[in-house]
């Protein structure tokens, strides 16, 4: 989850033609503290707040919390970067109310994650990578929820604008098996095979899903990948369970 959130919020906060700015480059000092040494980022960010640093200042100030996992401090900075931004009526905010998202998630609050995907979602700001992964998130919340629905409906954009992230093809694939769409379970974890053949969660779905398909060979094959791939993981056991089923009665 971690290496989701931070490849979603280092992103610079203004496009640069030439040297930076002064606060462009404070952000990117921050930043640059926050990944590498998150203690010390911390100690930036907080200056920062007192001289006036603003949504940046709290953006980074989550993102040297989230480096440190401590996720519910991370997302109550990315929302007080949100609510800033929005004050300052700076288009950023949709960013930052999707990292608030993304942090309620890696801190098990799915209430807290939809009402910040919601609103990162309702600006209409967002675009491309950042959208589709906004979508993914809101889907896991509403899957957690058993709005399949709903889950269905920001998947089909998780895919189309994130096509690039196995996860979403992954999590597609999987509600297309729970909710008995096998073509589209198939086609969409062939695409999640295709850009992380080597994810446990990857392959042991795909043994799911041939198995499903009365594929006994496709599904033996994904199971074991799985149990190698990742030893001693609920997904090695879960598939080592699944084994059981083809062993030879004594």
């Amino acid at each position: 989850m971690m290496l989701f959130l931070l490849a979603q919020i280092a992103v610079p906060p203004a496009p640069v033609t030439g040297p930076p700015a002064p606060v462009e480059q404070r952000w990117e000092n921050c930043v640059e503290l926050a990944v590498g040494d998150p203690a010390s980022g911390i100690a930036e960010a907080e200056r920062w707040k007192l001289a006036n640093g603003g949504f940046l200042a709290q953006q980074c100030l989550g993102m040297a919390y989230a480096a440190q996992r401590r996720w519910i401090s991370a997302a109550g900075a990315f929302q007080n970067a949100a609510h800033e931004a929005e004050v300052a009526r700076d288009i950023r905010a949709s960013k930052y109310w999707a990292q608030a998202g993304n942090a309620w998630l890696a801190a098990a609050d799915p209430a807290k994650a939809r009402a910040a995907l919601d609103a990162a979602l309702a600006t209409g700001n967002l675009t491309g990578l950042e959208l589709g992964e906004a979508h993914l998130d809101r889907a896991r919340v509403l899957v957690a929820s058993g709005d399949l629905g709903g889950a269905r409906a920001d998947l089909d954009q998780a895919v189309l604008k994130a096509p690039g992230d196995p996860m979403a093809w992954l999590l597609s694939a999987t509600l297309a098996r729970r909710t008995g769409d096998l073509p589209l379970a198939q086609r969409h974890i062939k695409e999640a095979v295709t850009r992380a053949a080597d994810d446990a969660s990857v392959q042991l779905e795909a043994g799911n899903i041939a198995a499903m398909s009365r594929d006994e060979a496709g599904a033996r094959a994904a199971w074991e990948k799985a149990a190698q791939l990742a030893p001693g993981t609920p997904q090695a056991d879960a598939a080592r369970a699944a084994l059981k089923q083809f062993d030879t009665p004594q």
